[in-house]
């Protein structure tokens, strides 16, 4: 599955990335602890999160990650998005909760 058909499915808003939106995902991380998703999280991963800052970024291009979903209806800052674009990763917002989105991600994926 893309990240444009979680995107579809989702109804997410695209904040940032869009060039990344043809990635194939294969898998789903939900932390808003850092140096968890450093450790923990694998290539290819949705990463949902609250966190918002450009770290977010840094550790999304190291983990090669597909995507990061920020939830709560929350926004990123200007120089996090443009990172965002540079790696080609998007950065994508719902107003869901964590859990209904992991949820329903979790769904889309045994499919």
């Amino acid at each position: 599955m893309k990240v444009k058909d979680i995107v579809e499915a989702l109804n997410l808003k695209v904040l940032s990335g869009a060039e990344g939106l043809e990635k194939e995902v294969e898998g789903c991380y939900v932390s808003d602890l850092l140096s968890d998703v450093m450790g923990n999280a694998e290539m290819g991963n949705i990463w949902v999160t609250l966190q918002t800052h450009k770290n977010v970024m840094a550790i999304a291009s190291l983990k090669e990650l597909a995507a990061v979903i920020l939830v709560k209806g929350q926004s990123a800052s200007e120089d996090t998005l443009e990172q965002s674009n540079e790696e080609g990763i998007p950065f994508l917002s719902t107003c869901a909760e964590t859990f209904e989105t992991a949820g329903r991600i979790y769904e889309l994926l045994k499919k």
